[in-house]
């Protein structure tokens, strides 16, 4: 199935959120052990699942939230033990596992074909434990039946029925951040079809017509029709409607309904200023709500972002252009200089439009330690401080896995079992704090638990096992030590769980933070806990960077990566053991990297003269030489072909103002040479 169905896309993008909500509601009820004040919102949400999903023809998923939603409808009228609210609470966990699944599925274009029996006949079992008198069946949908409302002027395809129908008029209007309103009318006319004998709808071509939104924004969405369903059923439906800010409706008389049919008729779509709705006003008023935020594809953001750095080197290849060198130009340097402001302005607002919150991050892992705590036995909370840090939307895609590698081996490595926590004096309760904060260019993600801490001892003797560390453990820093658990393979764990003991794991979070241009650092103290903190640059887009020259090419450093530079005598170079150059700055030895040998670049003078550029990853420091320090720039990073990613201590590349290309290094690459 293709998601380059504007409606697939919708239902997948408004899907998405109601199961982020719908998870985080599940687990504050889990916490307060008590239902009651989320029923009503729950309801709605697995409503408007159910109906959307019938919509796109998605049975099973709509068969679950249909069975869902009936179990909370049964809630409002019975009491609950604590037992049947975690069974509650399980069942919407599991509800939440299926459509994820799903809608995984449906987002790389596959087939949503999972079966939810198993987990429908569970809930319809409870439901009959609890004296459920719902007896209602799950919609069946036909998966050749194309769905078609008609528009209010196909008078041909009114529904004549013998019962009598009372006839409404009703208006609504979306929450701000609805988005889609046109879509969201079509589910709306869609899901009240079932509930009516004539449906009529203003604006009439919702589907068609993207501009309708407007109208919907400025006059909200109408509808006219007729129902033979009692009056409760049908303020019921409109009073569970999800993003509906407000809404109004009510009974009409036959000629009111027969006088706004001829009031409305497809000229007011085309003409909405010329036209007054006054037979509308008259039945009944509101107010419209105004919209301050649209929908926009990331990959616009992202285009749009590159297109600012194409304007950056245009704009410094006409400055520098060599026709005007020598020449005094006064109004072309204030009018540069003027550009150069509103670029740069430019570039920080596009920053910020891609900056999104870590909070929906974080709340993930909320669900992971609650599943984790039941499967380990260990009593264990989560407390989130910073939730509402803002990262580059390409950090937050990158950055969720390292955190539940973290987050699974705090709870399985670090925290202990309750009654070896009681002997210790600590709380049966373990604890995890997740926090994040800027600090200066960069964001600080911090894992911190209260358990047993690293066994620094343990982890020496596995890596003089494995040949990772030779020298004796008193020559080793605690940082060294502790990084030895990033390696793959490397793990102190002698059984194998479903959560560790594999050796996998940290080494992935390694590479990842790596990837994004970041770096860890591990503290621990026996029996107090553990610390893991991950350094990531606040967007992978544009970086700080330091300009070094080798011969005729340009390099850049990114500047949290700098230490310092200097300029040191050849006589002050030393060699090891292995033959390797060094050099001693205050007593301490580091290693040398020819940045013209290392890349093969001849035209330099680097056997006479240069500077040392001190760069450090990972608590590991080594020297960089070359001819000479350029400056420091900022640059709009652009991403390596596969082959070039291949080449050791190169990470990107930007274009300078005048058209050349610079490398961007990656320290990590030559620390680990």
């Amino acid at each position: 199935m293709s998601t380059h169905d504007p409606m697939m896309e919708m239902y997948l993008f408004e899907t998405n959120q109601l199961l982020n909500r719908l998870e985080h509601l599940c687990m504050d009820a889990e916490k307060k052990q008590d239902l009651k004040s989320e029923i009503p919102e729950i309801f709605r949400i697995m409503h408007t699942i159910k109906g959307n999903s019938m919509m796109m023809l998605l049975e099973d998923i709509g068969k679950v939230a249909h069975r869902i939603e009936d179990l909370f409808d049964k809630l409002n009228d019975i009491s609950l033990s604590k037992e049947a609210v975690e069974t509650i609470i399980d069942f919407n966990f599991e509800a939440i596992d299926f459509f994820k699944t799903e809608v995984s599925k449906l987002e790389l274009g596959e087939e949503a074909d999972g079966k939810a029996d198993h987990l429908v006949s569970k809930i319809e079992n409870f439901l009959k434990s609890i004296g459920s008198t719902n007896e209602s069946s799950t919609p069946k949908v036909d998966k050749n039946q194309k769905y078609f409302i008609p528009p209010s002027g196909d008078k041909k395809d009114f529904i004549s029925v013998e019962k009598k129908s009372d006839a409404y008029f009703a208006r609504l209007f979306f929450d701000e951040d609805a988005q889609m309103e046109n879509v969201r009318a079509f589910t709306i006319v869609h899901n009240l079809k079932d509930k009516t004998d004539e449906l009529h709808y203003f604006p009439d071509d919702i589907v068609e017509n993207e501009n309708s939104v407007d109208q919907i924004k400025q006059d909200g969405f109408m509808m006219l029709f007729k129902s033979s369903e009692p009056e409760e059923v049908i303020h019921q439906f409109f009073s569970n409607l999800a993003y509906v800010s407000s809404h109004e409706v009510g009974n009409i008389e036959e000629g009111d309904y027969l006088a706004l049919l001829a009031d409305f008729s497809p000229s007011i779509i085309e003409e909405p200023v010329d036209v007054e709705p006054t037979k509308v006003e008259e039945v009944m008023t509101t107010s419209a709500s105004k919209q301050n935020f649209i929908s926009v594809d990331v990959n616009k953001v992202d285009q749009l972002m590159d297109l600012v750095g194409e304007l950056v080197v245009a704009e410094s290849m006409v400055i520098n252009n060599p026709d005007l060198a020598d020449l005094k130009l006064n109004n072309f340097s204030k009018a540069s200089r003027q550009l150069r402001l509103v670029i740069n302005e430019m570039q920080d607002v596009i920053m910020s439009v891609r900056m999104v919150p870590l909070s929906m991050t974080f709340q993930k892992m909320t669900r992971i330690v609650r599943d984790m705590k039941k499967k380990v036995n260990k009593p264990v909370i989560l407390e989130l401080v910073g939730e509402e840090t803002e990262v580059d939307k390409n950090v937050i895609e990158k950055i969720g896995d390292p955190l539940m590698h973290i987050i699974r081996n705090a709870m399985d490595h670090g925290i202990e079992d309750p009654e070896t926590r009681r002997k210790k004096n600590k709380p049966e309760e373990g604890k995890i704090i997740l926090s994040a904060s800027h600090v200066g260019g960069d964001v600080v993600i911090s894992i911190k638990d209260d358990g047993k801490g690293l066994d620094k001892e343990r982890i020496y003797e596995k890596a003089f096992e494995k040949g990772l560390i030779s020298k004796p453990i008193e020559s080793c820093s605690d940082q060294e030590i502790y990084q030895m658990i990033m390696h793959a393979g490397f793990s102190t764990k002698s059984e194998v769980t479903e959560f560790s003991g594999r050796g996998v794991g940290m080494d992935v979070v390694a590479k990842n933070i790596e990837a994004l241009g970041g770096s860890i650092q591990i503290n621990s103290e026996k029996d107090k806990g553990s610390e893991i903190t991950i350094l990531i640059p606040l967007t992978l887009a544009i970086v700080d960077g330091m300009m070094i020259r080798v011969g005729k090419t340009i390099f850049t450093l990114p500047i949290m990566s700098v230490k310092e530079s200097f300029i040191v005598s050849q006589n002050d170079l030393i060699k090891n053991s292995d033959g390797k150059e060094m050099v001693m700055i205050r007593g301490v030895c580091y290693p040398v990297i020819r940045l013209n040998e290392h890349y093969n670049i001849r035209d330099t003078y680097l056997d006479h003269e240069g500077i040392f550029v001190m760069i450090e990853h990972d608590d590991s420091k080594i020297l960089l030489f070359a001819d000479e320090l350029v400056g420091e720039q900022q640059v709009v990073v652009k991403s390596l072909s596969k082959y070039i990613k291949k080449v050791r201590g190169i990470s990107g590349f930007a274009l300078l103002g005048d058209g050349q290309i610079s490398m961007i290094l990656d320290p990590s690459g030559f620390v680990l040479t």
